[in-house]
């Protein structure tokens, strides 16, 4: 299991640099953007795309820096309302799983995607109740009509280049939880699975290694980010979790991400890499810094120490004492 990094919190450096800087750090593995909300700052598909000699550049690169490519990332919304942002959506994506397949990349990691309401809308719509009955309609809407067809075919589109979907169940996007992220695989394929962020998880209240649990039992987990959240319980307890407050009003928000090992502790951290291990996932932890109250560089550093320790680096060896 290797310690990854996803480089957007690095985008101001050059590629070379990054990769030096991570490799000295003791990083085994990059997740390069290619496009959508998270940027290409090292990885733009109309460069490597098709191109064997900047692909081969990149491959030494990586070679020289003792580096791998766990995942490519583009996070976009291909279930937008408005067809024009949509079709962008999914023209990133599916010449990120191209290059992926020509990079030997095992997964890309993106959104579900979220559609608006109806097919009138141009918004769109995060439904959270079933009621009123319109929004349940609405959400059936979302589901039966939009997402499972464009995704049946993106899956088959993918495993044609033989790469996983590694989806980041988000809120704002239709799959936000492991049941709904289950409810996309079986209505698609194999291809379909998660990139585990737990960030995303803590302020909904989930367990984390009961949801790891939950997706490993059904092979569920292509690819894993680490990042944590802090919530706030003062905060939290007068306005609850939904909070719409900016991210850069800290002091007033219920929760925040944070660095590893500033929302929980080390402890924490080596029993969701030991839970991750018992349900047959060893590839890359993928650290996404989006901590506001530290540096880029100070976040992945102090990251990088907890996750170090917490790390299996070898394979275990046969069970003598039983």
């Amino acid at each position: 299991m290797d310690v990854g990094v996803l480089t957007v919190a690095l985008a101001e450096e050059s590629i070379e640099d990054t990769f030096s800087y991570l490799s000295d750090l003791g990083v085994g593995a990059v997740e390069l953007a290619c496009g959508g909300f998270v940027g290409d700052p090292h990885l733009p598909r109309e460069v490597y795309l098709d191109d064997e000699e900047a692909q081969a550049e990149l491959q030494s690169l990586l070679d020289e820096n003792d580096l791998y490519v766990s995942a490519l990332a583009t996070h976009n919304n291909p279930l937008h309302p408005v067809e024009d942002k949509a079709a962008e959506a999914d023209e990133e994506l599916r010449e990120t799983i191209r290059l992926a397949s020509q990079l030997d990349v095992d997964a890309v990691t993106t959104f579900s995607g979220l559609p608006g309401g109806g097919p009138d809308d141009s918004v769109p719509n995060w439904i959270t109740a079933p009621w009123p009955d319109e929004h349940h309609e609405a959400h059936e809407y979302q589901w039966n009509e939009v997402a499972i067809p464009y995704w049946q075919e993106l899956e088959a589109y993918a495993d044609d280049y033989g790469v996983d979907i590694a989806i980041e169940m988000h809120p704002n996007m239709l799959v936000y939880e492991p049941h709904g992220m289950l409810e996309l695989r079986e209505a698609t394929g194999d291809r379909m699975g998660a990139n585990f962020d737990p960030s995303h998880l803590f302020w909904q209240d989930i367990d984390i290694t009961d949801a790891i649990r939950l997706l490993g039992e059904a092979d569920a987990i292509h690819h894993f980010h680490a990042k944590d959240t802090k919530v706030y319980d003062a905060n939290a307890r007068e306005k609850g979790v939904l909070d719409t407050t900016p991210y850069t009003e800290e002091a007033n928000r219920s929760w925040l991400f944070r660095s590893i090992g500033y929302g929980h502790g080390e402890a924490f951290w080596k029993d969701v890499v030991s839970t991750l291990r018992m349900v047959g996932y060893d590839g890359a932890l993928s650290i996404e810094h989006e901590d506001s109250l530290t540096s880029a560089t100070e976040g992945l550093e102090k990251a990088i120490d907890v996750l170090d320790r917490a790390v299996f680096e070898s394979n275990p060896g046969d069970a003598y004492w039983v």
